[in-house]
């Protein structure tokens, strides 16, 4: 916690005020990611979670579709909990079930009407996978046609650009809304800005309040935000250089396979085939013996034997060389065999 208050105080002035329900270092957050998105104007909301039901929730009210495209293994339908259909009463279609977004093709086919397509860039579940520029501008054009907003779930899109080869303002403006996260990536306490119009960021602060997140100070995940920006976003380009020479040297491991090869994005899935408490047990007594952080949080899969985890290549990982990772990885694995 102690490294937080060097990340508030590169963030902005300490000797100022606070905010107070939103204004001060928060407004100062708002006007800065608006300005990277290229939008008319950004919200500050406490969790993604609460920024995405709004978006949505906006779209239903503009247009009268209670539904809306989404991606099975998309955030909306794994991790928050299906909270747009229990909160606001609307229900998804999905487009394709594929480990990928859905194409302009599988969006044109829609059955029914929807208020708004929902793209995760990157698709943290299918491995962190991202289309090609023209794939996302043809989605964008697709879902416009059919009369759908188009909402971009950005929690990671900040370590997109490199592979889509545009700017994020370039990104952001193929969609109608955009979420970006603070704290993924980025390395912020925690919080979350939906991007838009000005009608948008209207609509989106009353319902913020509605819904629970007009905090009275949240200065201290602002300034970390502003620090984060300031300090990761220069970064990925190297991030994602890195994690290609990373899964490169994994895949050289006994059994190792890694999705997408190469990389996407700095982050991507790594599988091998042994127990995954035994590679969690590994992971823990290499750290604790040899100081030593290798790959931990492993999973067991639908495949006997096989076990997943995610990687993330980050400042620290940068110092690692191929042959750092190969010489470590055999230890590694060493453990996991005498498990």
């Amino acid at each position: 916690m102690r490294d937080r208050f060097a990340d508030m105080d590169a963030g902005g002035d300490l000797d100022g005020q606070p905010d107070f329900y939103g204004d001060g270092p928060v407004t100062t957050l708002e006007e800065h990611v608006a300005d990277l998105l290229g939008t008319e104007a950004a919200v500050f909301f406490p969790t993604g979670t609460m920024a995405q039901q709004v978006a949505l929730r906006y779209g239903a009210d503009r247009s009268g579709h209670p539904t809306v495209a989404l991606h099975p293994l998309g955030h909306l339908e794994v991790n928050e909990r299906h909270a747009y259909a229990h909160l606001s009463g609307l229900r998804s279609t999905w487009p394709t079930t594929a480990p990928r977004n859905p194409t302009a093709d599988e969006i044109t086919a829609l059955a029914e009407p929807v208020s708004t397509v929902v793209i995760e860039l990157p698709l943290r579940n299918a491995g962190f996978v991202l289309p090609s520029w023209s794939e996302l501008a043809a989605i964008s054009g697709a879902a416009r046609a059919i009369g759908a907003r188009v909402h971009f779930d950005g929690a990671r899109m900040w370590e997109s650009t490199p592979y889509l080869a545009h700017t994020l303002g370039e990104i952001a403006d193929l969609a109608d809304s955009t979420y970006v996260s603070f704290y993924k990536t980025i390395g912020g306490i925690s919080g979350a800005a939906l991007a838009g119009t000005t009608q948008l960021a209207s609509y989106a602060r009353i319902w913020r309040h509605r819904y629970g997140g007009e905090v009275f100070q949240q200065w201290p995940a602002a300034l970390t935000a502003l620090a984060g920006l300031n300090r990761e976003l220069p970064r990925i380009p190297d991030y994602v250089r890195h994690a290609r020479t990373v899964a490169a040297a994994l895949t050289a491991l006994p059994g190792a396979r890694v999705y997408p090869e190469p990389p996407h994005t700095h982050r991507f899935r790594l599988w091998l085939p042994h127990p995954a408490q035994a590679l969690n047990d590994a992971a823990l007594a290499l750290a604790e013996e040899e100081k030593v952080w290798f790959v931990a949080g492993w999973q067991e899969t639908d495949v006997p034997g096989m076990a997943m985890t995610e990687i993330t290549v980050a400042t620290p990982a940068l110092e690692w060389t191929t042959e750092d990772i190969t010489e470590i990885g055999e230890r590694f694995l060493s453990r996991a065999v005498d498990h």
